[in-house]
């Protein structure tokens, strides 16, 4: 991976930006430039076929100043140590800015998941979770999902962790299935958190959500669960894709449609309804909208894409969607970015909701979820707001700085041991 879409590096450089326009000393957020703890491990599956693989799989804690570490685990193609580590950093970043006490952690095994048989996924799961064992717990470092993995990969790692101790542990994930120690609402709860931040930009700005148009990059879980309820809400979803391609329609896509379709394994490419129009991830991407939401991978939004973009302002579902080239050109032309460690911070939350039902062993009702994880959304978008203002420095900068500085404060309150 080159320096210049090097995902930690651009961690680095916001990271350094927004603790300088806060008047933070070098030696305040020095420690945040380094993960704490970073495990490589290989992963030996027997396949189906009676052959074995060797997988690499890794797990990074950034930072344990604010609690436990809490991150997904992430089974993709283009796993690497550099992505671990940056998602990890923005893990410890996005617990901090709505205030939940966790620091921050990620894992991945470099595999593509769709070509594993379920019974190769699970071997794959319990010997990965074996492998970084001896630094996972509930008091330690509190897996979750991510891209390629699930609630029943969560409950593959919560029964091998079981097992491994001799009795029940329900809270060394989150994300799992409510059967076996889950959190109604947890699913949703990402895309949940960026219809709320999209709702509460719409409604400080005045505008009616029922007179904007959106654009959704990916309909993976985030990006349909943000489509649906942005639609109910009222917007016009005008385009949205998935890996395979994008749709577009003026007069609005039928989403509920769309998400059934994307939910039963269907392609967009091969979707067909009248007035719907068959576009490319690019064109989606600088397409006509109010709001774009990209909701895929990282480094989707570059300094091309950001030159040719329409849309009035960005809403960040995905984890690093935007290079920090690229955010150079939309502070430029004006375009304000919402950045992904306030906007989709609504996962963590809820997983805190569900860390704290398992440790007390007590069950919320989803309204229960549902209305905590607004009030905490919504305390931390004005936090990020007052940030801006107050410094003058975009979103983006203020969301690090509010973090930062949690993390720097209580860095400090606990000294350097020994």
């Amino acid at each position: 991976m080159s320096d210049k879409y090097n995902p930690y590096n651009n961690f680095l450089s916001v990271l350094k930006r927004a603790a300088q326009a806060v008047g933070l000393h070098e030696n305040d957020y020095a420690a945040l430039c380094y993960p704490e703890r970073e495990l490589k491990v290989s992963v030996p599956v027997r396949m189906d076929n009676g052959s074995v693989r060797i997988f690499e799989g890794y797990r990074v804690q950034h930072s344990t100043s604010r609690g436990p570490a809490k991150g997904g685990i992430r089974f993709h193609p283009d796993v690497n140590i550099d992505e671990v580590k940056a998602l990890a950093a923005w893990m410890s970043l996005k617990c901090a800015v709505v205030n939940i006490p966790y620091g921050g952690a990620k894992g991945g095994v470099c595999v593509d998941p769709s070509t594993l048989s379920a019974a190769e996924r699970e071997r794959l799961t319990r010997r990965y979770t074996a492998m970084i064992l001896p630094i996972i717990g509930p008091e330690k470092d509190i897996p979750a999902p991510d891209v390629g993995t699930n609630a029943q990969v969560m409950d593959w790692i919560m029964d091998t962790y079981s097992m491994m101790n001799g009795y029940t542990i329900h809270g060394v994930v989150t994300g799992k299935d409510p059967e076996v120690g889950g959190s109604v609402g947890r699913t949703e709860a990402t895309g949940r958190g960026v219809m709320i931040v999209t709702l509460e930009v719409l409604r400080q700005t005045g505008q009616d959500p029922k007179k904007v148009t959106v654009a959704v990059q990916g309909m993976g879980n985030v990006g349909c669960t943000a489509a649906v309820l942005l639609h109910e809400k009222g917007c016009r979803i005008v385009a949205v894709s998935d890996v395979s391609g994008g749709l577009r329609c003026e007069s609005g896509l039928d989403i509920p449609a769309i998400a059934a379709y994307v939910k039963k394994g269907g392609l967009l490419k091969d979707y067909d309804a009248p007035d719907v129009h068959h576009i490319s991830n690019d064109e989606l991407l600088t397409g006509a909208c109010d709001i774009l939401i990209p909701a895929a991978l990282e480094n989707q939004i570059t300094a091309s894409v950001a030159e040719r973009l329409q849309a009035k302002l960005i809403i960040e579902a995905a984890n690093g969607p935007t290079t920090v080239e690229a955010d150079a050109v939309l502070e430029k032309r004006g375009i304000p970015v919402f950045p992904d460690i306030l906007a989709n911070a609504g996962g963590v939350v809820v997983s805190y909701f569900e860390w704290v039902q398992n440790l007390q062993e007590l069950t919320w009702e989803e309204k229960d979820v549902n209305d905590t994880l607004k009030r905490v959304m919504v305390r931390a978008f004005n936090e990020v707001m007052e940030k801006s203002k107050k410094f003058s420095v975009n979103y983006r900068l203020a969301a690090y700085a509010v973090a930062v500085e949690r993390i720097c404060t209580a860095k400090k309150k606990r000294g350097i041991f020994p």
